[in-house]
């Protein structure tokens, strides 16, 4: 089997704590600009429930019935309610999340975040927990060419880093869309975790479904997917 040299992890629900500000923001940006008019609102919410770590462009163009123009304002006003309550609230790591990405980077692993929020929100929420230091890379899809389910944010990071072989990443997100991203890339390696939107069954078709990113090191060195050090630092 091929050693894990890359690590995608997803943001929200994954890595960052969650705490409903996602749906906070789509509602406000629902208010904003009437994105969801055309069909009802429990509709509408279960829909950005479902789609939890897609681009939000995309999810935005499917809830304004493919109005292009509609869609962009809606994700501009996303972003600006969740850049908002974030300043209300502040932002919080999964509990151990930065612990975790020290240990795979101590062990010799890249680190990519990855994220279907614009780089404006991406990068806020790094900046917020002082993580720009703690990771190799971060994505957002408009870096890539496509969000989520498409692979095209694993394969970014996996060209971006140097990474030799797909069967060397590992991709670990909260959401069936990062499970259907990382097996679409074909990652050697695709773990759910159940801290964010998704529940198990949801994410049935990961490799492993964890509690949370802190569960990582030790699925990945059950595995002996990692090299010596990361064993050694592992429980």
């Amino acid at each position: 089997m091929t050693a894990i040299e890359l690590v995608v992890l997803d943001m929200a629900g994954t890595t960052v704590r969650d705490d409903g500000v996602v749906e906070q923001a789509f509602q406000r940006a629902a208010e904003r600009t009437g994105v969801a008019d055309r069909m009802p609102w429990p509709q509408a919410l279960q829909y950005v429930r479902d789609t939890m770590g897609m681009s939000k462009i995309d999810v935005f163009t499917h809830l304004a019935g493919g109005d292009v123009a509609a869609a962009i304002a809606a994700t501009a006003a996303f972003e600006a309610a969740y850049s908002e309550i974030i300043a209300e609230q502040g932002v919080l790591e999964i509990p151990g999340a930065a612990e975790a990405i020290v240990g795979l980077r101590d062990a010799g692993l890249k680190v990519a975040l990855t994220t279907g929020f614009a780089p404006v929100t991406r990068d806020a929420l790094i900046d917020a927990l002082g993580w720009h230091e703690l990771i190799d890379l971060a994505l957002s899809p408009v870096d890539a060419g496509r969000g989520r389910p498409a692979p095209d944010l694993v394969l970014t990071a996996l060209l971006r880093t140097g990474t030799p072989s797909v069967q060397a990443v590992a991709v670990v997100g909260d959401t069936s869309s990062d499970v259907e991203s990382g097996r679409r890339a074909g990652a050697g390696f695709v773990a759910g975790v159940l801290s964010g939107a998704h529940d198990r069954d949801a994410l049935a078709d990961a490799d492993a479904v964890l509690d949370d990113v802190t569960a990582l090191a030790g699925a990945l060195v059950e595995r002996d997917l990692v090299g010596r050090v990361l064993a050694a630092r592992t429980p």
